[in-house]
């Protein structure tokens, strides 16, 4: 097949769909000033995936290199190879829950290398983006037992318990730590 290839002057990538390959390129390449393009997807995807693909790209923001650098991490499991930086748009219930911290539509920065309950800041609770259902909720978080405690910030909404499942650990739920909060005005 090789040869056949090379007697055409075709590359593998000549055989397959443009659209397709662009598709499920990574996008877009780093950018030489002094911003960080960081992609918003879908909580789903922030959960799961560990390199963002195009295809699964809302939109892209910008954010300063010199902020993004000072983030300390504090990684549990095996996340080192995970993009670290990802944003997601927090759905209406969930906006509400943790009222006046957020509101509906706002777009949370998560670190995916913080996956750790230790106080990011001494005194202050961490918000975590936390995968439940296939999906991304944000929350204060602590752990009890075999259990993550989901604390809104609003008394309105109810704690909510995610048993851990067996050979899990708390910090598979965790998708990051909230680093930054956008809200559109």
């Amino acid at each position: 097949m090789d040869r056949l290839l090379s007697v055409q002057r075709l590359s593998v990538l000549d055989l397959l769909d443009p659209a397709e390959i662009n598709k499920r390129a990574s996008i877009p390449p780093p950018s030489d000033d002094e911003f960080e393009n960081i992609f918003v997807v879908d909580g789903a995807v922030a959960a799961t995936e560990s390199i963002i693909i195009s295809m699964k790209v809302r939109e892209i923001q910008k954010f300063k290199r010199n902020f993004l650098r000072k983030l300390r991490p504090e990684i549990h499991g095996r996340r080192r190879d995970w993009e670290r930086f990802v944003a997601v748009k927090i759905e209406a219930g969930d906006g509400m829950s943790m009222y006046p911290r957020l509101l509906p539509g706002a777009t949370v920065l998560l670190d995916r290398h913080y996956n750790s309950l230790q106080p990011y800041r001494k005194g202050e609770l961490n918000m975590y983006g936390v995968k439940m259902k296939d999906s991304c909720v944000v929350r204060y978080v602590e752990l009890a037992e075999k259990n993550l405690v989901l604390r809104p910030h609003n008394q309105a909404y109810s704690v909510e318990l995610v048993p851990l499942a067996e050979g899990e650990n708390y910090w598979d739920y965790l998708i990051g730590r909230v680093c930054h909060v956008g809200i559109e005005t």
